[in-house]
């Protein structure tokens, strides 16, 4: 086996038949989602489908750069049950934090119970997306904003986070949904209109990647603010 390092605390392990997206596994004996363990010189890492995660499919299909470093403070909407989450809690280690807003109790309570109970770096929060204010005293101010929300106005959603929570200098990572805006119209529209949301309010766009054949009808956008 070999490794190579994509950005820090994101590889690529070479078994000699394939190879796999990995992080280092910051609870060692547990995976997440079914998701491969493999040690190789004496460290534990997580595999990471593609086919699971919007961030690791972007990373596949070529995101030239990722924000999410060792130490970064991470605001995540719609984290779900943690897939994603989870490998964002083994990049950030223990010198990081991420806060996870969702706002379904079931997928949030699996959250807890499978991921944060086993990882200090995670904080849960049970909220709607749409109105930050409702979580405004749980979160300070961030270095990358992840939003992977199934709503219409994701790119809204995402300039109201950036309003209150986005230090300046910072990342946001947009999942764009295009069906959940409008399926009967062109995907490669929906981007484009979303981008320009965000271009309109002040942010650098820096590189869009549609997510196919990984994810059908998904692009993710990494933009900047100055």
């Amino acid at each position: 086996m070999s490794i190579r390092e994509y950005s820090p605390g994101i590889f690529y392990l070479n078994t000699g038949r394939e190879e796999l997206l990995v992080t280092r596994n910051l609870s060692p004996g547990r995976n997440v989602y079914g998701e491969h363990l493999i040690n190789f010189n004496g460290v534990e890492y997580r595999s990471w489908n593609p086919t699971r995660s919007k961030l690791g499919a972007a990373i596949v299909k070529g995101l030239k750069k990722n924000p999410i470093m060792p130490g970064s403070r991470i605001l995540y909407l719609g984290v779900a049950s943690g897939t994603t989450v989870s490998h964002v809690s083994d990049i950030i280690d223990y010198k990081g934090h991420v806060w996870g807003v969702d706002f379904a109790p079931r997928p949030l309570r699996d959250l807890i119970d499978n991921v944060v109970r086993y990882r200090k770096n995670i904080s849960p929060i049970l909220g709607d997306a749409r109105q930050p204010q409702s979580y405004s005293l749980q979160v300070p101010k961030v270095e990358v904003i992840f939003a992977d929300v199934a709503q219409p106005d994701q790119a809204e959603i995402m300039i109201k986070n950036i309003n209150l929570f986005l230090k300046r200098g910072g990342y946001v990572m947009l999942s764009i949904k295009s069906r959940s805006i409008d399926v009967g119209r062109d995907p490669i529209v929906i981007f484009s209109e979303q981008t320009e949301i965000l271009r309109k309010n002040d942010l650098e766009i820096l590189e869009l990647i549609e997510l196919d054949p990984y994810e059908k009808d998904h692009a993710l956008v990494l933009a900047k603010l100055p």
